[in-house]
């Protein structure tokens, strides 16, 4: 398996990662991992393609991508694409822990996909779920639909798990009833 990231900066709340290719990261909402002891699972909630030089902006050239690969080829050198990662678990000892790790990943480890089992075990009980709510600077209501809609995908749309899942985003949010009707109207 060919990692999708590397990371290059790191804190128990989660991390960010630099993508091998300009352009190309995990979708927004996608369950991730990386190769360190412990592993540390979180979800893609930003993705950036900026500058690589900080402090600079990338210029307009009034040309298409494939003009600018064509002409301008070196340009795209000079940009970067970062995903951040907010945790939701971490491995010790082969069991998934659904609590911050208690040490960031360290800087330089490589960033994979889950599998689908690892999918499957992450987003089986509402934890996940909790943390995306406790987080702060984070599109919360798209993280909950987008992370839902993938666990939902990898159980063929079980209709059972998306009316588990609807249940406890009611619990959460009972007191914001146009709120979970948003959610639930989008993940559906």
């Amino acid at each position: 398996m060919e990692h999708i990231g590397e990371v290059i900066e790191s804190s128990t709340k989660g991390f960010i990662a630099q993508s091998p290719k300009v352009g190309e990261s995990p979708s927004f909402g996608t369950f991730v991992k990386t190769d360190s002891t412990p592993v540390v699972y979180g979800l893609v909630y930003e993705i950036i393609t900026e500058s690589g030089e900080p402090g600079r902006k990338p210029t307009a050239y009034d040309m298409s991508i494939d003009e600018l690969k064509r002409e301008q080829p070196q340009i795209f050198e000079l940009l970067k694409t970062e995903f951040h990662v907010l945790t939701i678990a971490y491995a010790q000892s082969k069991e998934i822990k659904f609590t911050l790790s208690p040490l960031p990943s360290p800087i330089h480890s490589f960033v994979y996909e889950c599998t689908n089992k690892e999918k499957k075990e992450l987003s089986q009980q509402d934890f996940f779920l909790r943390t995306i709510m406790s987080s702060s600077n984070i599109s919360i209501d798209d993280l909950i639909i987008s992370s839902l809609s993938n666990a939902g995908k990898i159980r063929k749309n079980d209709d059972e798990y998306i009316v588990r899942m609807g249940k406890s985003l009611s619990r959460y949010f009972k007191d914001d009833y146009e709120r979970l009707s948003s959610i639930l109207r989008r993940i559906l």
